[in-house]
């Protein structure tokens, strides 16, 4: 059976995004629907797959990190403080087409960018 995993890595700071928060939702006609949330370990990894086995169905799934508070949080303040993080919560939506495969969905982040690829 497939499965999905995710891996933050912190491009501004060259370590992993150890701490970010992840909320994971399945989409379907639109409609969003919350599964889980997970925080990434100190490699910017979830210590188990986000979907695996059967929970992994075809269709659209999306993940939001929480860039705003992990940047806040480095910086030894609470997100909000002061003025809004450019990057906030970073929605990234993708589809399924094979559930016996294995997704791999990665975000390089910094404060003022970010970028994802279908990873292996």
């Amino acid at each position: 059976m497939g499965y999905v995993t995710t891996h933050v890595l912190d491009t501004a700071q060259g370590c992993p995004g150890e701490g970010v928060k992840i909320d994971l939702y399945r989409v379907v006609n639109g409609e969003r629907s919350f599964l889980k949330t997970v925080i990434t370990n100190d490699d910017g990894r979830c210590d188990h797959p986000l979907l695996d086995g059967a929970e992994l169905q075809e269709g659209e799934y999306e993940l939001e990190f929480h860039a705003g508070d992990y940047f806040a949080s480095r910086a030894g303040r609470v997100a909000n403080d002061n003025e809004p993080a450019f990057l906030n919560v970073i929605p990234l939506r993708f589809g399924v087409n094979d559930a016996t495969q294995h997704y791999h969905v990665p975000l390089l982040l910094s404060p003022y960018a970010y970028s994802t690829y279908r990873g292996s």
